[in-house]
């Protein structure tokens, strides 16, 4: 029980701590003698009831009250007053939260009256010294330990904290799931990499190896680790493009140019491949009635490893006899990789040969610009020679070469030596290179290149291009223009076509029985010979049968 001298010798703050744990009306319009009177006046009139054992027990489900229930805060206006702290200021907080709370807790269903806690509180504070320290120990330990889930539930933060890390997951499940996309889809294309910063990427053949959406990025790395080359027919897992990516980037490498990475990586360049005659006949007999193809196999042969040039006037049909040629490569040799290159052509054209021929067309009409044209024949050409290094036949046949000379002769820069017919004295160069990378490779692969060189269209500068590449090819058919105005097909000259080395790619009874032939027609001119060809083949089925006829 306080006396009068000890209550006055309080501060406010303290005696309206007390106050409010007695629930006495209008504090803040009292004055501190008028706080005093007023406890003095509540505390005489309720005298304390609880016994020692009793304050301890009491204290205890005080404390458990106290840690399951918010907190009610002072008025505001006394702010200021409560930030002064007295030396025992946890044992009155804890015992005025008490008083606080047991007036408004729905635990306890006999809430103890706040003015024995005031009571009780009294004689803690004048007569219980060991009590105090054992409720301050409590306190503690209750701190501690104590669950404060009901507190939180009740102020409404724990749904939240519990909705964060839900949020949290949701996210983690979309990015997860976005993840899953990596390598659900395998892609291949060409690789062709950068000069300058040594990345890469592999481009589609529908838009003709060129840039476009479909590139897939290839990283250093990965160039480097599987020792990749511009040319390479790369095929693996791929990854949608990130936040910021542009292009789709691939993940691993399935294959390279149809083999393993580990086959691939001792590999020998193609520079330092042996080169051969050709050696193995492609069988280019596909119908009976189809004479162009029966007579190339009879007087112009073409092996694995050919180079060959088909030189032809205008109009004449080269382009036919490519479609044919090459729909009989697809027919009888599944295993030869066939691809049709078509430099400045007509657009109708490049249609009409993709929808008629089961193989890879890699165009640029006429209407494209020359470092286009080059570009094109540059990845083709280093495309054929990764495959060569791994083992595979490949065909290329290019209409025209004479056109993809005029190109480089566009782009090349000026060495300041120009030849007649307005021709760059190093123009000719790289489609040299191209044309005479066809070669037969010792111990597997070869690359076989079939070109066409327009003569006689009036252009000077087409008689230098066809004067440079004469020579150097192993095989050379001629086309008539005589026979086409005749509308003799296929327009052959026969004497003047042929295939150097011809014994490596026949028989000798059929080359005895083919020369036997070229000495029969050695006196005939161009449409007489193809004439007398037509009618003698044209009741056999196959030239096997037609050398046999021959003896009779």
């Amino acid at each position: 029980m306080f006396t009068i001298p000890e209550l006055e010798s309080k501060l406010v703050s303290e005696l309206r701590k007390i106050a409010i744990g007695m629930k006495i009306p209008n504090l803040a319009e009292m004055s501190k003698k008028e706080m005093v009177a007023k406890i003095f006046e509540l505390q005489t009139e309720t005298p304390p009831k609880v016994s020692k054992p009793k304050v301890v027990v009491e204290q205890k489900t005080t404390e458990e009250v106290i840690e399951n229930q918010p907190i009610v805060e002072a008025p505001t206006s006394n702010s200021v007053a409560d930030s002064e702290k007295p030396k025992r200021q946890r044992i009155k907080k804890d015992a005025e939260i008490t008083n606080t709370e047991l007036a408004s807790s729905p635990v306890e269903e006999k809430p103890i009256p706040a003015e024995s806690i005031s009571n009780t509180e009294i004689n803690i504070d004048s007569e219980q010294q060991d009590i105090i320290t054992n409720l301050s120990e409590i306190a503690i330990d209750d701190d501690l330990v104590v669950d404060t889930s009901f507190l939180m539930n009740e102020d409404g933060t724990e749904d939240k904290s519990k909705k964060t890390p839900s949020v949290r997951n949701i996210k983690q499940m979309y990015n997860t799931a976005i993840r899953e996309f990596d390598g659900l889809i395998e892609n291949e294309g060409v690789l062709e990499i950068m000069q300058d910063g040594g990345y890469g990427f592999l481009r589609a053949a529908d838009y003709n190896y060129l840039a476009s959406p479909d590139d897939i990025y290839v990283s250093p790395s990965q160039i480097k680790l599987f020792g990749l080359k511009t040319g390479d027919t790369v095929r693996g897992a791929i990854r949608p493009p990130k936040e910021g990516e542009k292009y789709f980037a691939l993940l691993r490498v399935s294959s390279v140019n149809g083999k393993t990475t580990e086959e691939i990586r001792d590999r020998i360049p193609f520079e330092y491949l042996t080169p051969l005659f050709p050696e193995e006949k492609l069988n280019l007999f596909l119908k009976p009635d189809q004479m162009s193809t029966r007579i190339l196999d009879l007087f112009a042969p073409i092996g694995k490893g050919q180079r060959g040039m088909i030189v032809a006037q205008p109009k004449t049909g080269k382009t036919v006899l490519l479609k044919e040629i090459a729909n009989a490569i697809v027919a009888n040799h599944p295993e030869v990789y066939l691809i049709i290159l078509l430099i400045d052509e007509r657009p109708e054209e490049v249609t009409d040969m993709q929808r008629s021929v089961k193989a890879e067309v890699i165009s640029s009409t006429f209407d494209e610009q020359a470092d286009r044209h080059v570009k094109v024949a540059s990845i083709v050409l280093e495309k054929a020679k990764r495959m060569v290094e791994c083992g595979h036949d490949v065909v290329i046949l290019l209409d025209s070469i004479t056109r993809l000379a005029r190109a480089y002769n566009t782009v090349i820069p000026s060495s300041g030596k120009i030849l007649s017919g307005g021709v760059d004295a190093n123009a000719l160069h790289k489609p040299k290179r191209f044309f005479g990378a066809a070669r037969n490779v010792e111990n597997g692969g070869s690359l076989t290149i079939i070109a066409t060189a327009l003569i006689e269209t009036g252009s000077k500068m087409d008689e230098v291009i066809f004067e440079e590449f004469k020579g150097t090819g192993n095989m050379e058919l001629q086309l008539d223009r005589k026979l086409s105005n005749r509308r003799v097909y296929p327009a052959i000259d026969v004497t003047a076509s042929g295939t150097r080395r011809e014994d490596l790619l026949m028989d000798k009874e059929t080359l005895k029985r083919v020369w036997i032939l070229r000495k029969h027609m050695s006196d005939m001119n161009s449409v007489e010979a193809m004439e007398f060809l037509q009618q003698q083949m044209k009741g056999t089925r196959s030239n096997e049968e037609f050398l046999v006829s021959m003896n009779r």
